[in-house]
């Protein structure tokens, strides 16, 4: 079955951009307009984030991101026919925050949300880094498909760590430098060891994770934020937010990339993924221990 679809994605990617783009805009009429795949939960997402904006400003935005989920389709299957230069021309970012680090002999934690395109931003950012560039994943269920993200992912040479298996995924890489890219929007499974913080007008749950490992550790934290430029093409930002992660309180590492992520979002809200069910979770007031100690969001 992997062969079978390896083969026939091989295929795809032989195809020119613009041609991809074509069958992006046919894929995105029937997922949104005819199977209305997670319709509901994208509308409902956007109505929550924004309630100032018309009914109208609301649907044309979900149309927008139905466009950019697509064209992440095709551009993820490109990966697998297309060339560094290729890539280096349509992904843009300036990387010096992480040349400086890896040359004060210092790993880094890279945080960033669901923004389009995370698949290209993975590739080019281990091409231009002299550091092992690990990538957190959650492995897909079907066993097909998850082997062939991880053959797009570890095309370049990203070391992919799966996120439920961490101690053992890290363990090689421990005592070394290394540049850990961590998707820090995931929604938990567990809400009671989460931190919770007003995001997009709820009150919401994220990992503890990522904060504790660079507290632990004492491991720089660069936040990321991924633009769409226009069709195809795509500029990111880094920005070094904590240095030195073991001098700040419990919470303030989480609870500033919550708000950098929420300022990116409503800047550009088409190319974050709102079909995921970010808000399955309640948060319970009357438990103050969901909230970071010395926390005043309420």
């Amino acid at each position: 079955m992997y062969y079978l679809l390896l083969a026939f994605c091989y295929g795809i990617s032989l195809l020119p951009l613009w041609l991809l783009y074509g069958i992006s805009d046919v894929l995105c009429f029937f997922v949104y307009r005819v199977l209305g795949y997670r319709r509901k939960v994208v509308l409902e997402n956007l109505r929550q984030a924004f309630p100032e904006k018309p009914e109208a400003e609301i649907r044309r935005l979900a149309a927008k991101f139905y466009r950019n989920l697509t064209d992440m389709m095709v551009e993820t299957i490109k990966l697998l026919t297309m060339s560094r230069r290729s890539l280096q021309r349509r992904f843009d970012c300036d990387l010096t925050v992480l040349r400086e680090l890896y040359a004060q002999g210092k790993s880094c934690q890279l945080h960033l949300g669901h923004n389009f395109n995370w698949e290209w931003a993975n590739l080019f950012c281990m091409q231009g880094v002299q550091f092992p560039f690990l990538v957190v994943f959650m492995p897909i269920t079907n066993k097909a498909v998850n082997r062939m993200f991880v053959h797009f992912r570890e095309k370049f040479g990203t070391k992919l760590i799966p996120a439920n298996d961490m101690r053992n995924g890290m363990a090689p890489w421990l005592g070394q430098q290394y540049l850990i890219a961590l998707v820090a929007d995931q929604n938990p499974g567990n809400p009671r060891r989460s931190y919770w913080f007003p995001f997009l007008n709820r009150m919401t749950a994220f990992y503890k994770g990522p904060e504790m490992s660079a507290r632990r550790f004492d491991i720089p934290v660069v936040f990321a934020d991924i633009r769409k430029v226009r069709r195809g093409y795509y500029k990111a930002q880094l920005k070094l937010a904590f240095e030195h992660p073991r001098q700040e309180p419990e919470g303030r590492i989480t609870e500033a990339f919550v708000q950098y992520l929420e300022k990116n979002i409503r800047e550009q809200p088409e190319v974050w993924v709102w079909s995921h069910r970010r808000w399955k979770h309640v948060y319970d007031p009357a438990h103050d221990e969901l909230r970071p100690p010395g926390s005043d969001n309420a």
